[in-house]
Parts: structure tokens; C-alpha cells; sequence
């Protein structure tokens, strides 16, 4: 079992972790993935079955937070 735990800070995080929540519901392929933090800090916690799994998660994850993130920037 491979597992990472990625945190993001800042004044974004809550609204990242609310647009990655119906993403952390899905299953995913030999991944399972929870959310966790407040309003500053946002976990992203990945338990993979092999290292290609967590690598794929992993991205998706980061892809989805940096996405979130820069959409917030341009709405707000």
C-alpha cells in the first residue's frame, strides 16, 4: 500500500476542498482519496494500491486543486 498526504494553506482552501468533494466520492481504480481541513488548510489524503495509482491520483488531485483555485481567482 503506497499513500501520500498533500496539504494546501491559504484563503482558498475551503473553496478548493468544496469543488473537489464530488470527485472524493467517486471511485477510483486501486485509489481511495479523503479530504480534510478547515478554513486555511486543505489534506488531501491518497491510499493507493501501487505507485502508479498514487501518481495518477496524485495528479488528477493537484490538476483539480489548481484548476479550482485559479477559477475562484478569476470569479472572485
Amino acid at each position: 500500500m503506497r499513500s501520500a498526504r498533500i496539504t494546501l494553506r491559504g484563503p482558498n482552501a475551503s473553496m478548493i476542498r468544496e469543488s473537489l468533494l464530488p470527485e472524493a466520492s467517486k471511485e477510483i481504480p486501486r485509489a481511495r482519496v479523503r479530504l480534510e481541513g478547515d478554513d486555511d488548510a486543505l489534506e488531501i489524503i491518497i491510499e493507493a494500491d501501487d505507485t502508479g495509482a498514487l501518481r495518477a491520483a496524485m495528479n488528477a488531485y493537484l490538476r483539480w486543486a489548481a484548476i479550482s483555485e485559479s477559477i475562484g481567482e478569476e470569479v472572485g
